[in-house]
């Protein structure tokens, strides 16, 4: 089967995946909603070199994505779309980076492989489509051990190698300027693992090394060293505190097992995952070849080993390891395609029980929601979950037509993986991967959303330009900011969820409370609120001035 023109269609297709509906749903808290306040509060402050949230600092992370959420804010004005907009372009240029790279080293049919698994496997797509920091980051980081593995290919032939060490630094120092010096650690962890599998064969004199930390330094040092220089070391040391703590403790929330991440590769990386096992040892490549595939498994490794270690789990924390993971998949596909190696029987049968998983749950999503009272019994302790279910959500018998059509397509991609036929089985395995998370966020996200936090989002939006006071009490939100566009210049008492509720106030005030929350709340400071209403869980406050504002006339009150 020939390919043709994949440098022309590859990005096409990137672009009408990534970019369809990628404004349908309101931003999710807290990543979503945290990152694109703090890119709206650089555009209402006019501070772009230090991160803020609440017109506070934020110390967790580097400014670099910020600025591209705030370029793509400039251009579409401020809302969902423009917020994930740096991801979806990153979703276009990964794809087509992965087809080009793929293609010098293994050829046409393995660059459209490795991009087109990229595509199909559940959370790199999900993520394109997303307004996270970490696929830029984790494109950065990748990008500084493709062209460290390409220097160290060409250190022993006359084709000069210095620019690829030198946008191997590059690349690495703007992953830290992304998320933080978790970018640096991976890459030279990388090297580090790769050098032991090589048994010291990557090695190199020792000016090629400062090369590459002076660049890398020099280029983390264009913001960390400007921040240390305007306002000293406090938001630094800050930062570099939070990281460590992160890795020696398990914020709240946010614990796992042992194996967390490998379950959710496993899983999140569907259908990759299961054919990473055909091509662990690189086998008959050249040179180059042989060094890139060192390094990607050195990085898989290096992944699942050191963010096992850290207590704290997150999905996002072994989202790089999506590029070893596809890499590896392409590599298996390529040998199968080629004639060259067959699957295993546990990965045939791997294949198919993880797919009719995530059929069986692409199809009950609907059922569940159709029959949403089913669910009451099951969370009756759960006073908040129950008011969720609350809300008016439209499903249908119809919206499980495109899980059993996915549960047909594994099952069809199963049996003919057992005759070894295997370009119509994977071909139709990564359409319907695609298409179903085309499903999944067009159609399932916005009704998820619906019973998770649509109610208190269209409360802060009434409130949106009004001079008032709006915050949440009893939980963590950042929607009240990004939503009611929260101005620069306020009180710094009404940063204070408590002094709204009990301070002297000299504007309206609307709290929003969850339901499992209003008994203690009214019980306690019943005589200073008024309850406006309750939505599918939400208590929504409201609080009078008690002083007057010194910028409004006594007796003023706008609402």
């Amino acid at each position: 089967m020939r390919i043709r023109n994949p440098a022309l269609w590859i990005p096409v297709v990137a672009g009408v995946l990534f970019l369809h509906s990628l404004g349908k749903v309101h931003l999710f808290d807290w990543d979503e909603i945290n990152f694109a306040e703090s890119a709206r509060e650089m555009i209402e402050s006019g501070n772009y070199m230090r991160v803020q949230i609440n017109y506070e600092p934020f110390w967790e992370k580097p400014p670099l994505f910020f600025w591209m959420q705030v370029a793509a804010m400039r251009v579409f004005g401020v809302g969902e779309f423009a917020a994930r907009l740096p991801n979806a372009v990153c979703g276009v240029v990964t794809l087509l980076l992965l087809y080009a790279f793929g293609r010098r080293l293994h050829g046409v049919r393995f660059g459209v492989a490795w991009a087109a698994l990229h595509a199909a496997s559940f959370l790199p797509h999900l993520y394109f489509k997303s307004g996270i920091i970490d696929p830029w980051f984790n494109l950065f980081i990748f990008l500084g051990i493709y062209f460290l593995s390409r220097f160290l290919e060409m250190r022993n032939t006359s084709v000069d190698h210095l620019p690829s060490l030198l946008l191997s630094a590059l690349f690495t120092g703007l992953s830290v300027l992304t998320k933080g010096p978790v970018g640096l650690g991976v890459v030279l962890l990388t090297y580090g693992l790769a050098l032991a599998f090589s048994r010291g064969s990557g090695l190199v004199p020792l000016r090629y090394y400062l090369y590459w930390g002076a660049v890398a330094l020099a280029v983390i040092l264009m913001w960390f060293g400007l921040e240390v220089a305007t306002n000293g070391w406090w938001f630094v040391e800050t930062f570099v505190d939070y990281q460590l703590r992160m890795a020696k403790t398990e914020d709240a929330g946010h614990g796992g097992f042992p194996l967390y991440h490998f379950a959710v590769l496993l899983l999140g990386c569907f259908p990759a995952s299961l054919l990473v096992f055909g091509r662990l040892k690189a086998g008959g490549d050249g040179q180059g070849q042989t060094v890139f595939h060192r390094m990607m498994l050195a990085s898989l490794v290096v992944i699942l080993v050191v963010f096992s270690l850290i207590r704290t789990k997150i999905v996002h924390y072994s989202s790089f390891a999506y590029f070893p993971v596809c890499y590896l998949a392409a590599r298996a596909v390529t040998g199968l395609l080629n004639g060259e190696e067959f699957l295993k029987g546990w990965q045939k049968v791997g294949i198919l029980v993880v797919g009719l998983l995530w059929g069986i749950a692409f199809t009950a999503l609907p059922l569940v929601g159709t029959h949403i009272e089913c669910l009451r019994p099951l969370l009756a302790g759960d006073r908040f979950a129950l008011a969720n279910l609350d809300a008016e959500v439209e499903w249908g018998y119809a919206l499980m037509i495109p899980g059993l059509l996915f549960i047909a397509a594994v099952i069809r991609s199963y049996l003919w993986l057992r005759r070894n036929c295997h370009m119509p089985a994977l071909l139709m395995l990564g359409a319907a991967c695609i298409l179903s998370m085309q499903v999944l966020l067009t159609l399932f996200a916005p009704r998820i959303e619906a019973y998770s936090q649509r109610a208190a989002i269209e409360f802060f939006k009434i409130l949106k330009g009004k001079d008032v006071y709006v915050d949440t009490w009893g939980y963590k939100s950042y929607g009240p900011y990004f939503y009611s566009a929260v101005r620069p210049g306020r009180r710094k008492e009404a940063k204070d969820d408590q002094w709204l509720l009990t301070g002297p106030v000299d504007k309206p005030t609307y709290l929003v409370v969850r339901v499992n929350k209003k008994d203690r709340l009214m019980a306690e400071h019943g005589d200073k609120v008024e309850v406006l209403g309750e939505k599918n869980g939400f208590v929504f406050l409201k609080r009078r001035p008690t002083i007057d504002s010194p910028d409004r006339e006594p007796g003023n009150v706008q609402e």
